[in-house]
C-alpha cells in the first residue's frame, strides 16, 4: 500500500465534489491525494465531444491540471498528484483502488424521491475492488465539508449481527477515531411471520426480540469498544427495513459506512441490496467495505 487517498475524476459536478471530499479526508490521514482520469470516461454534457486522441489527452490534461490548482488553492499543505489511464475507466479505476487507501467516486444526483446514480463504472469498480470506495454526491455538502471539515458529524454503519464484520467495524471505528466524532451503530432486524399482524401481535415478544438484537449488537460492538476506549459509540437494535433506516439515520451524518460480501463465484460480485438501496438513496458519503 503507498498510502494515499484516489479520487476519480471527469469532469462532472459530482466528481469534483468528489476530489473535495478526498482532499479533507486525506489531510486527515496525513496522506498524499492522486487525481485520477480514465479515458472517456462519463464526459460532461456541456464539453464538446472530442474526436481525436491528441485531442481528448489535452481535455484530460486540463481537466487534471485545473482540478489539481483548486484543491491546492484550499490545502496549500496536501500534497496532490495527478494521473491519466488511457484505459477503460472501470478497469482502470479499479487498478489505481488497489495501490489506495481509499478509492473516492462521485455519484450522480437525482433528486430526493428518485435517489442517486451509481453509474456502471462506479458499481463495477465496488464489484472488481476488495479496498474501500467512497462515493460522494454533487451539492452543498460535499463542497462545505472540504471547507469546514467532515470530522464534527457523526458516522453511521450498518452492522449485521448474524456475520462477522470485522474489516467492516475496523474501519468504521478508524473513521471515528481519526475524526473524534460519534460513531452511531445501526443493526435492524425483522419480526417473525404473524408476529406483528393483527391478533397474533404480542408486544412482550417484541420487548424480548428487541433486547436480544440490542445485547448481540453490544457483544459484538464490545472488543472495538476496548480497542477505540476514546471513541463515543452509540448503539441501536430496531425492527425495520435496514436500508432506510440508514438512509435517515445518516442525512446528516459526516458518513455512512456498509459493508459488501466478498463473494468469489463464476456469477460475479454482489453488493447486497441494503447496500445498494443506501449508495443510490443517502444524501451523505457512502463508504463500501468489501469484507468475508
Amino acid at each position: 500500500m503507498n498510502g494515499l487517498v484516489a479520487v476519480g475524476l471527469d469532469g462532472s459536478a459530482e466528481s469534483l465534489a468528489a476530489a473535495h471530499w478526498a482532499a479533507r479526508e486525506a489531510l486527515l490521514r496525513g496522506v498524499p491525494l492522486q487525481l485520477v482520469h480514465a479515458e472517456e470516461w462519463s464526459s460532461p454534457r456541456d464539453i464538446t465531444p472530442v474526436t481525436s486522441a491528441e485531442m481528448r489527452s489535452r481535455w484530460a490534461e486540463a481537466l487534471l491540471r485545473d482540478a489539481a490548482d483548486e484543491v491546492r488553492g484550499r490545502h496549500p499543505e496536501l500534497a496532490v498528484s495527478t494521473r491519466s489511464l488511457d484505459e477503460r475507466p472501470a478497469k482502470a479505476l479499479a487498478a489505481v483502488a488497489t495501490t489506495a487507501d481509499l478509492l473516492v467516486l462521485g455519484s450522480r444526483g437525482l433528486g430526493a424521491l428518485t435517489g442517486f446514480v451509481l453509474g456502471s463504472v462506479g458499481m463495477a469498480v465496488i464489484h472488481s475492488t476488495e479496498r474501500p470506495v467512497v462515493l460522494v454526491r454533487a451539492g452543498e455538502d460535499a463542497i462545505a465539508h472540504s471547507r469546514s471539515g467532515h470530522s464534527d458529524r457523526e458516522l453511521v454503519v450498518g452492522v449485521d449481527t448474524g456475520q462477522p464484520c470485522d474489516a467492516l467495524l475496523s474501519f468504521a471505528f478508524e473513521e471515528a477515531s481519526r475524526r473524534s466524532c460519534t460513531l452511531r451503530a445501526l443493526h435492524s432486524w425483522a419480526l417473525p411471520p404473524l408476529v406483528g399482524y393483527g391478533a397474533a401481535y404480542d408486544p412482550r415478544i417484541h420487548a424480548q426480540l428487541d433486547m436480544s438484537a440490542k445485547s448481540g449488537l453490544d457483544e459484538m460492538l464490545e472488543p472495538w469498544r476496548a480497542k477505540y476506549p476514546a471513541v463515543h459509540v452509540t448503539a441501536r437494535a430496531t425492527a425495520g427495513h435496514a436500508a432506510w433506516q440508514l438512509v435517515e439515520a445518516g442525512s446528516e451524518a459526516g458518513l455512512i459506512v456498509v459493508g459488501r460480501r466478498i463473494r468469489r463465484s463464476p456469477v460475479g460480485a454482489h453488493i447486497g441490496p441494503i447496500t445498494h438501496a443506501v449508495v443510490h438513496h443517502a444524501r451523505a458519503p457512502v463508504a463500501v467495505v468489501a469484507h468475508p
